[in-house]
């Protein structure tokens, strides 16, 4: 952790479009040649589930080792469990010695490695390269003390350091993090390295040879746009990673409540593509058998385990489709599309473009459904919104012994008011090599819709490339209230051989209302979705902190507001507009509630189209007018970004935000 709990600490610089090329030329990489992290390292860290609460405490940590026996994961590859800080008391012994809380730890930190050991696990311990740790109650740092602090790690059998960077006092980073290195070496004790250096320095520049890891960013929080702004700056340095050295984008969030389970599948599916260490951040004491699937997903954890050490890299991304492939040992290509955006899309590539070499048909195999296919070289899936689609492909002789991949998708806004029907169009396509056979398809929703075909909802057989297309007439009760509603795509088939095959798409219908005549305060009306980068979107208040409520009126460069929303970037807000409106205008700028700190730009989006945006907008700054015309649009969103400066302190204002219809 950066020590950082609160949004104006946050020490993450996130990027508002990501950065996709990489360097000119592929780094000389060094490792440590000591023979530790090979892969990627995985295990546990309690920070993000219990921070410094008295919940942390030998008792806890010796119920993950049991857990990790117990559920699987020590099977599935995870190996380390990790304490984060507040272990200690705050002052050292008289001997300068470092001295764990008798009341966390009452027999130490060696009887807690010993337990975790008698488990054919290993135990990591944290502390800080300056005086004091990041948490507010400053225990003892490790700036000064190194030798004497990694004794006393290496007799305790500690086997992992996490080695933060706060209360530096300005020593250079490069020198108190050789100084570590040097000191756990002279232990003779094999100790994995984690430099926890939030990128500031960009440790992947000259840190392979320091330690076995290095942060890539500031803290992760359990939000959408936390992981989405991490994801996005890790991406580029790819070249950067390999055996024994890693990009580390931050421990893992899921299971701990901020995302839904789609959302987690994303980011257990993009740490897994980029080899990032996978350190579950959840307390397993309490988690859901979701949390454990997702966690526990074998056929993912070997694509981030994978020995030749390569992360991934983006093959395209654009409309918030992203295409990110990983090369493998065996030849083969580890494939994510990404699907970013907040509503289902076809994402699509090729056995080409992801690097694998012409072959008649490829073998293509979920990794979240456990299913293999053959395809002639398209790699597609619609995805559902914030959604991911883990693949493996192959150029594998054995291909036509497996059935041909079908693509689903349903055209048409799913967008619905109660009692109007709406028109969708499904598609059924055949991706594979072999003819699809006794082809169906169904759509259903929830009871008491009326969904009907409008056309054939059957084939005799679907040559390769071939699509059975369908017209559906999907109509919700009158009455029905506003919010999301789950449709299901479904098609059945048969292989060549007469296998039987099933498969599903889970969508998400939206139940709407018109907007009313004339114009309203968008802090008045619903909202189709809204995501803010640290607590909730708060209507005609600021962000404030991570609770829901807790901000203050609207204020910009001293001028007070009563309407509008106040938000953190990144953010992304969207109204239904259903065609009938003209006119957005707001008052933009950063709430003064951050002092002098932040930068932020705001975009204004007619359906896929930016229809108004500002410049960097600073706290120096007065409320600038935005106003965008949205003539015709289904859907406006209000986006803010970071500036490109990363999100520290970006409390947005859309103050006065009216719609005109």
């Amino acid at each position: 952790m950066a020590g950082a709990l609160t949004a104006g600490l946050l020490c993450v610089a996130g990027l508002a479009a990501p950065a996709l090329a990489a360097p000119a030329e592929t780094p000389a990489a060094p490792a440590l040649a000591d023979g530790l992290a090979l892969t990627p390292p995985m295990g546990f860290n309690n920070w993000n589930s219990t921070h410094c609460r008295a919940e942390f405490n030998a008792s806890m940590v010796e119920g993950i080792a049991d857990l990790f026996v117990e559920k699987g994961l020590k099977d599935a590859g995870y190996q380390y469990v990790n304490l984060d800080d507040c272990w200690a008391l705050p002052d050292r012994d008289a001997n300068g010695k470092l001295v764990p809380d008798p009341a966390r730890f009452p027999d130490g930190i060696k009887a807690v490695a010993d337990y975790v050991h008698a488990k054919g696990l290993k135990l990591g311990i944290y502390t800080s390269a300056g005086t004091k740790t990041c948490d507010s109650t400053g225990f003892p740092g490790a700036l000064g003390h190194e030798y004497s602090d990694a004794r006393q790690f290496a007799d305790w059998g500690v086997d992992y350091l996490k080695y933060d960077n706060c209360n530096n006092q300005g020593v250079d980073a490069q020198q108190r993090y050789r100084t570590m290195r040097d000191a756990l070496k002279a232990t003779g004790r094999p100790i994995v390295y984690s430099i926890c250096e939030w990128g500031q320095n960009k440790p992947w520049e000259w840190a392979s040879d320091v330690g076995h890891l290095w942060r890539t960013t500031g803290d992760i929080s359990d939000s959408w746009s936390s992981m989405l702004s991490i994801l996005k700056q890790n991406l580029p340095l790819a070249p950067y990673a390999g055996p024994g050295h890693w990009n580390d984008p931050d421990m893992l969030e899921v299971g701990n409540g901020g995302m839904t389970d789609t959302e987690y599948r994303s980011h257990f599916s993009l740490w897994s593509v980029m080899a990032a260490p996978l350190l579950i951040g959840t307390d397993l004491r309490k988690a859901s058998p979701a949390t454990f699937d997702i966690l526990g997903n074998k056929e993912v954890i070997a694509v981030d385990q994978d020995p030749l050490g390569k992360q991934g890299t983006v093959v395209s991304s654009g409309g918030g489709r992203w295409v990110v492939a990983k090369e493998m040992k065996d030849g083969s290509r580890a494939v994510a599309l990404f699907n970013e955006s907040g509503t289902a899309q076809r994402i699509a590539t090729s056995a080409s473009a992801v690097g694998l070499p012409d072959a008649d048909a490829y073998t293509l195999r979920d990794l979240w459904q456990h299913r293999t296919y053959n395809t002639a070289g398209t790699i597609a899936a619609t995805v559902p919104a914030h959604g991911t689609v883990l693949l493996r492909v192959a150029a594998d002789p054995r291909w036509a012994s497996h059935p041909p991949a079908v693509a689903l998708g349903l055209d048409g806004s799913t967008l619905l008011e109660a009692a109007d029907p709406a028109t969708l169009t499904s598609t059924v396509t055949d991706l594979g090599r072999t003819p699809a056979r006794r082809v169906s398809v169904s759509l259903t929703g929830p009871a008491g819709w009326t969904v009907r075909p409008t056309s054939a909802t059957s084939a005799a057989t679907l040559a390769p490339g071939g699509a059975l297309r369908t017209g559906w007439r999907v109509t919700a009760p009158s009455g029905t209230p506003t919010g999301s509603y789950g449709l299901t795509l479904t098609t059945n088939y048969r292989s060549p051989s007469g296998t039987p095959v099933t498969s599903t798409l889970p969508l998400t219908a939206s139940v709407v209302v018109p907007p009313p005549a004339g114009t309203s305060y968008l802090g008045d009306l619903p909202w189709l979705s809204a995501t803010s980068g640290w607590g909730p979107v708060e209507r005609n208040t600021s962000n404030g902190e991570s609770a829901a409520g807790d901000g203050s009126p609207l204020t910009i460069g001293g001028t007070v507001y009563a309407k509008g929303l106040g938000v953190h970037a990144l953010s992304d807000i969207s109204f239904y507009t259903g065609g009938a409106c003209e006119k957005v205008t707001a008052e933009v700028g950063v709430d003064d509630e951050k002092g002098t700190k932040g930068t932020v730009a705001f975009e204004i989006w007619a359906d896929g189209t930016k229809a108004a945006s500002t410049g960097v907008l600073t706290n120096a700054m007065p409320a600038q007018p935005l106003t965008a015309d949205v003539t015709g649009a289904q859907v406006v969103r209000l986006v803010v970004t970071d500036g490109g400066d990363g999100v520290d302190s970006d409390h947005a204002d859309w103050a006065d935000a009216r719609l005109t219809c």
